[in-house]
């Protein structure tokens, strides 16, 4: 995930993987085959990136974000 000798770049990763979607969808859940947790994560994915809003972000979704973004550039 990160350039080399650039390891602080695995921070905002790990902060997501470790925290907020174990946190969010992990936790105090049963999940009895490897197909259903990989459903979970792809959903939960979706779900991040298009409709869970964000306030360090101005109350956008990452993708109404980079929209903004690409639109400005």
């Amino acid at each position: 995930m990160s350039r080399v000798a650039k390891c602080i770049d695995n921070g905002p990763m790990e902060g997501f993987w470790g925290g907020i979607l174990k946190r969010e969808r992990y936790y105090g859940k049963r999940f009895t085959d490897r197909s259903t947790l990989v459903k979970m994560i792809e959903d939960y994915i979706d779900y991040y990136n298009n409709k869970r809003l964000q306030r360090n972000l101005g109350i956008l979704t990452p993708m109404e974000k980079h929209e903004i973004y690409l639109q400005a550039a």
